[in-house]
């Protein structure tokens, strides 16, 4: 293939004007260089394209195959470039969103139902995944921005905090009265002997938990039992360990000297929900995912004179984002909007 496509245009321009000198007029150049540029090609390829006549210059058999094929790809050209005209007029554009599913349900969805309507010519891509993995996504130029709980950002990276969230206890009152019934004797007792918990309790085995056909009547108190003592003799649903949920937890834990017995781990933050609905055990939930069931008595929230510290989610993208980008201008778009998600953050 020949290098110099200025030959392709300048024989283009010839063959489709008949003349040289009006070529030149339209490639702003000079008669003689448009001659010698289609020299230059009827050199290179070894045939004659043109044939001088009284009105100019015509094409032999062999230019007109050649021009024809040209014609076509010149026309794809003039089309891509009317297209990326048209991209840039109307906004058009790509955003690959990175996050996790319970972050894209609970807080982002309304959002991004508005934001398609409103910007029906970008095109949205969604990828799930937790906030470890979508910081990972990110940095592999896999997505464009990530929405995630706060934590350590890699270098070049920026986070800007959208709303607050903060992490709870929530278990069935029926479960916690089960729970009472069975642990209640033991309460403040130093003696951590597991042979003191009921088999039917272990992490694992659900079918001990599930059973209220004929729960007992709600005791006068479920105070016997601490915080701490439910806490470390329930069964307590986590997240799994890779995830910043759980380390958050862990984390508080530490701090205040809370050492579970047993543990179940669950990879779905709607599960936990779920499972502490229908009194599997104690669940370690987003307070804002779970309001619902709080607030409906389906759930009762534990109460405790030490909360786990609030935190925040976001969004995280490289540093230096273009202001007229598809990403920044998802960002502002969320940022701006009324949100229900925080208006109703932490309302007792």
């Amino acid at each position: 293939m020949i290098d110099n496509l200025n030959y392709y245009r300048a024989f283009y321009m010839v063959a489709s004007t008949g003349s040289i000198s009006k070529a030149a007029e339209r490639l702003f150049i000079s008669q003689p260089a448009v001659s010698k540029s289609v020299k230059l090609l009827e050199d290179e390829l070894g045939t004659r394209l043109f044939n001088r006549v009284s009105r100019g210059v015509e094409l032999t058999d062999e230019g007109r195959l050649l021009y024809d094929h040209l014609r076509k790809a010149f026309d794809t050209i003039s089309k891509a470039e009317d297209e990326l005209e048209h991209i840039s007029s109307l906004g058009i554009g790509e955003l690959r969103l990175g996050i996790s599913t319970s972050l894209c349900r609970y807080i982002l969805m309304p959002h991004l139902k508005s934001f398609i309507a409103e910007n029906p010519h970008i095109k949205l891509t969604i990828d799930c995944h937790s906030t470890y993995n979508t910081i990972h996504q990110l940095q592999d130029g896999n997505i464009d921005v990530g929405f995630i709980c706060e934590t350590n950002l890699p270098p070049d990276y920026t986070y800007q905090p959208y709303a607050e969230i903060h992490d709870t206890f929530i278990a069935s009152e029926s479960y916690l009265h089960n729970l009472s019934v069975r642990e209640g004797s033991s309460a403040g007792s130093n003696d951590s002997n597991n042979d003191k918990i009921s088999p039917l309790f272990m992490a694992g085995n659900v079918t001990g938990f599930i059973d209220n056909t004929n729960p007992p009547e709600a005791p006068d108190s479920t105070d016997s039992l601490s915080y701490k003592d439910i806490l470390e003799r329930s069964n307590l649903m986590l997240l799994d360990k890779t995830n910043i949920t759980r380390k958050h937890i862990e984390g508080y834990f530490y701090n205040y000297d809370i050492n579970p017995s047993q543990i179940l781990e669950i990879n779905n933050m709607d599960l936990l929900i779920d499972f502490a609905s229908i009194g599997m055990g104690v669940s370690a939930v987003v307070r804002e995912f779970a309001l619902e069931q709080i607030k409906n008595g389906t759930v009762m929230e534990l109460e405790s004179e030490t909360p786990i510290p609030s935190r925040t989610v976001g969004f995280i993208y490289r540093s230096g984002l273009s202001d007229d980008s598809p990403t920044r201008h998802f960002i502002d778009f969320v940022s701006s909007s009324p949100s229900s998600f925080r208006d109703n953050s932490y309302q007792e």
